[in-house]
């Protein structure tokens, strides 16, 4: 099993139910805000989903490469703190302090391995 294209449409899966939910459950009971919040959460979770399934077909062609490997988990991490903590915000408005920004630094990181592994890995 590839985990990262595991992980990735695990999360793609997570993020369309989250969405149809925000858009169908929560927009009855949230103020406009709220659900750009939960939104911004979902577009996110999407979005790095495909990143990590293309991690994942990288990882396929490059086994050994750290880099990917760094690239995927931070990825994931970023998932969990940032559309995490939105998912978690958005209905509560509990403040979670630096998980947000955490996570989004986690995303720009990820990018930046995966720049790096473009550069470095061989055809």
């Amino acid at each position: 099993m590839n985990i990262f294209i595991f992980l990735g449409a695990l999360n793609g899966f997570i993020a369309v139910a989250l969405g149809a939910f925000g858009s169908h459950g929560l927009e009855q009971i949230l103020d406009t805000a709220s659900i750009s919040t939960w939104q911004t959460g979902v577009r996110y979770e999407m979005f790095h989903a495909v990143a990590l399934i293309v991690v994942g077909i990288l990882k396929d062609k490059y086994p050994d490469s750290n880099l990917l490997n760094g690239a995927g988990w931070l990825f994931l991490i970023g998932i969990v703190c940032f559309s995490g903590s939105l998912y978690i915000m958005a209905p509560t408005d509990i403040n979670l302090g630096l998980v947000t920004p955490f996570g989004g630094v986690m995303f720009l990181s990820a990018w930046i391995l995966l720049m790096i592994a473009s550069y470095k890995l061989k055809k």
